[in-house]
């Protein structure tokens, strides 16, 4: 057992403690100061999908006897295809005893499952005679992150922009070792612009949420934030499409072991667009509280969602505490597809607390259809005569 400090010492036992809690240490043995990310691995081992697979090839002549016209061929067979990974195809015109040839061979790993490196080597020894041999080496493409997406609509009421949609991904390292995350990030479609949520701002600059922590130990799992805007010209479009979005797609960077890098994508995400019917009413403006029997304003905004052309009428109906100021049964005029207007309303209420404010109601003359829109928002009334101390 090496000793790194002695209790008397200054430091205490400071380093024993770093060294221990250093996720890249070999457990059971922190002091040797030999870490996880600096062990060569015992064999062949596994490679992971997204990974760059990476083999020293060497030819070693071990007989006494110059042999010539030496090709070495080295081929990835998958479930799916076979693949030539040789740096040259060219034959080497001659190989000396003890003389070697070496080559380097490099391939991105995009499949999972079973793959064999068949190395081929022919020859021609002093007689004349051609042989030929072969060695297979067989290893596994595991599968390293395992990526869920989630959805989450927020409408933008108090604006004129679309809606946005906000993106959680969880990210999970499902391999035995520990895993440096270099970059994880979400490239939008030509619809969206994105912003990141995954920083804390302090002062000039940001720090992760994940504080300054980069490993993503074994089975552990990191939720990842994005929030999407729609561009200025697929505005109005994106609030109202209906069927299926695509949002973009993930770009995952990291790191294992000796510093190999991987890099994974994930497939374009599609999220199923929010449905608002033929017509949708959402509000533009609203104020947080309003004082008791006071008439106060708010601003609705009409959207024709569907595709022909509508003649709308409004009626605006009291409930037990809201009460609408005006005329009901009021002509909108003809609202085009994925057109819309801004309507102001004054009402009041007559209950103090959180008041649901509902009651409007708009029919199409052409069709003869009417829609009802109930709890639209809610809004704060209050009591301004009523003193501190009731």
């Amino acid at each position: 057992m090496p000793v790194t400090c002695e209790d008397r010492d200054l430091p205490g036992d400071l380093f024993g403690r770093l060294m221990k809690e250093d996720p890249s240490t070999i457990k059971g043995a922190e002091a040797l100061m030999l870490g996880e990310m600096l062990t060569l691995p015992q064999n062949f081992g596994n490679i992971f999908l997204g990974e760059t697979f990476s083999s020293y090839i060497s030819v070693h002549n071990d007989s006494t006897q110059e042999v010539k016209d030496i090709l070495v061929k080295a081929d990835l067979q998958t479930s799916s295809q076979r693949l030539n990974l040789s740096a040259s195809n060219n034959t080497v015109t001659e190989l000396k005893p003890e003389s070697c040839i070496d080559d380097v061979i490099h391939h991105e790993v995009k499949e999972i499952g079973t793959h064999i490196l068949v190395c081929a080597v022919s020859y021609t020894t002093q007689a004349g005679e051609k042989l030929y041999f072969r060695k297979f080496f067989k290893f596994q493409v595991l599968k390293p992150l395992d990526v869920k997406t989630k959805f989450y609509n927020a409408e933008s009421d108090l604006s004129s922009v679309t809606d946005e949609v906000f993106l959680e991904a969880q990210i999970q390292n499902i391999t035995t070792s520990p895993m440096f995350m270099e970059k994880v990030s979400l490239e939008p479609s030509m619809m969206y612009n994105v912003t990141e949520l995954n920083t804390v701002e302090t002062g000039d600059e940001g720090t992760s949420t994940f504080g300054k922590m980069s490993y993503l130990q074994p089975m552990d799992t990191r939720q990842y934030l994005y929030c999407l805007k729609p561009k200025s010209e697929f505005a109005e479009k994106a609030g109202v499409i209906k069927g299926v979005t695509v949002i973009g797609k993930l770009d995952i960077v990291w790191k294992t072991n000796l510093g190999e890098k991987g890099r994974l994508q994930t497939s374009q995400l599609q999220r199923m667009a929010p449905g608002y019917g033929d017509v949708r009413l959402s509000l533009e403006m609203i104020p947080d509280t309003v004082n008791l029997e006071e008439p106060f304003d708010i601003t609705c905004k009409i959207t024709n969602c569907s595709e022909r052309t509508m003649d709308l009428v409004l009626e605006m109906c009291n409930t037990r505490s809201i009460h609408w100021c005006g005329v009901s049964g009021r002509q909108l005029g003809k609202v085009s597809p994925s057109a819309s207007l801004s309507l102001p309303l004054k009402l009041l209420s007559s209950v103090q607390g959180l008041q649901s404010i509902s009651g409007l109601r708009l029919t199409d003359t052409f069709l003869k259809r009417t829609y009802e829109y109930d709890d639209i928002a809610q809004v704060c009334v209050v009591c301004p005569y009523m003193s501190r101390e009731s």
